[in-house]
């Protein structure tokens, strides 16, 4: 019996065995419970990523948004996008994105690649694809002189509108892994997100060009002023598919004397557009109509806006140059607009404030003063709405202190390079169209 028990050892207490399976199902618990941290962050990450590449506007930062996010996803150094040509078998453009300067430099006289090897076999056959050695694939062709030497590859393709628009490339994990399966599966879910993205933003250019047209229809084409020389330019606002309603004319009286608008209808959509023209062809007719100052037409202008339409309110200002003796005389009232901006032939800008009226289609009955001064041989007057100047970070007399800088600084160019000059240096933020219209007087 002695012997017996000496042979068997010590036994081992029965919580043991229990301890150490708990600590072995705790440790299959907790590795669980990271595995899905780690998913809902990179969930919460492909969420935020595809709200960020929505907002995008244009097609080119939506395209560089895919691939940075992309490659921020599955922690990948390298990232690229190839859009695919007309004919959907090779590449037209490719956005490349992780390469240092010294590698962008490297490849400066390299053209960026047409769809050969790896990438080709993506284009022709757009399943996912991962690839743990490049240089080991069968379609490989070996990479250019001065490329970064790639060993592994995950891509999928992005179609929009059931068409491939082009495939999403990432090389090269920081971790030193090859990609897996969760890295596939969410840059498959990004790629769908972004032929959605790149869809609408392709509509959005669509609806902003027509909407360009169609506002550069309502404007007129300036008729001959001389002796003056006139030029004009509107810009529509950076939002796509933003009516406005800003607008101008410069009309010959038949008293000898040119009448200028500018003028303002407040919102962005069809509406403000429509209400631009039926304001800007009543003016026409009551300029004709009437030899009155512009106080007095701005004042039967508003009447009748009241009377007849249910426009929306509209700033204007309204000047009549008129000759006095040998020279000019510029009269002008003004219907809560911005003051025009006057560049005397040596280069001095001054703004022409007065008692501004109420805008039209406000309260009838008040008042609008007129105002008056001789103009300068050579001068030029600027006439402009507030989407030239407004911006939400500056003070309205800064911006137009820049403006008057500007306007200065470009007042010796031709008249057309001048209006050019201020809608490409403005300074207001472009959320607001924007209407100029300059008139020269003969020296």
């Amino acid at each position: 019996m002695a012997g017996d028990k000496e042979g068997r050892g010590p036994k081992r207490p029965e919580g043991a065995d229990l301890l150490l399976r708990l600590d072995v199902e705790l440790g299959r618990i907790e590795e669980q419970l990271r595995a899905l941290a780690a998913a809902k962050s990179r969930l919460q990450g492909l969420l935020e990523a595809v709200v960020a590449i929505t907002r995008e506007v244009e097609l080119p930062s939506v395209l560089h948004r895919v691939v940075t996010t992309g490659m921020a996803l599955v922690g990948a150094r390298y990232g690229a996008l190839g859009v695919l040509d007309e004919s959907g078998e090779h590449l037209a453009q490719f956005i490349a994105a992780g390469l240092t300067e010294q590698e962008r430099a490297a490849l400066s006289d390299v053209g960026f690649p047409r769809g050969l090897g790896v990438l080709g076999y993506l284009i022709s056959h757009p399943e996912p694809l991962r690839v743990e050695g490049i240089s080991s694939h069968p379609a490989s062709v070996g990479f250019p002189p001065g490329h970064p030497r790639l060993g592994t590859l995950l891509g999928v393709a992005i179609a929009v509108r059931g068409e491939i628009y082009g495939d999403l490339y990432l090389s090269e994990r920081l971790d030193g892994q090859p990609f897996d399966i969760h890295d596939e599966q969410i840059l498959v879910a990004l790629a769908t997100a972004a032929g959605i993205a790149i869809d609408n933003v392709r509509l959005f250019e669509q609806v902003r060009n027509r909407s360009e047209q169609f506002q550069r229809l309502l404007l007129p084409t300036l008729p001959d002023l001389r002796p003056f020389d006139a030029a004009a330019i509107y810009r529509p606002a950076a939002e796509p598919s933003a009516l406005g309603g800003d607008w101008y004319d410069a009309i010959p009286l038949p008293d000898g004397a040119v009448a200028v608008v500018i003028g303002d209808v407040v919102g962005h959509d069809l509406h403000a557009a429509a209400a631009m023209a039926s304001t800007r062809n009543m003016l026409r007719a009551l300029l004709f109509d009437l030899r009155n100052p512009p106080s007095a037409v701005l004042t039967h202008l508003d009447h009748t806006l009241q009377a007849i339409t249910d426009n929306p309110v509209t700033t204007t200002t309204l000047a009549r140059i008129e000759p006095a003796g040998t020279g000019w005389r510029l009269c002008w009232s003004t219907a809560g607009h911005v003051p025009p901006l006057l560049i005397t032939a040596d280069r001095r800008a001054e703004y022409l404030f007065g008692e501004p009226g109420l805008p039209l289609n406000v309260i009838t009955g008040q008042p609008r003063p007129d105002h008056s001064r001789p103009l300068p041989p050579g001068a030029t007057v600027v006439f402009f709405t507030d989407g030239l100047i407004e911006h939400p970070g500056h003070p309205i007399d800064e911006s137009l202190d820049q403006l008057a800088e500007l306007a200065a600084a470009h007042s010796a160019l031709p008249l057309q390079d001048f209006v050019q000059a201020l809608a490409d240096h403005h300074p207001s933020d472009g959320h607001d169209d924007m209407a100029i219209l300059a008139l020269r007087a003969p020296r």
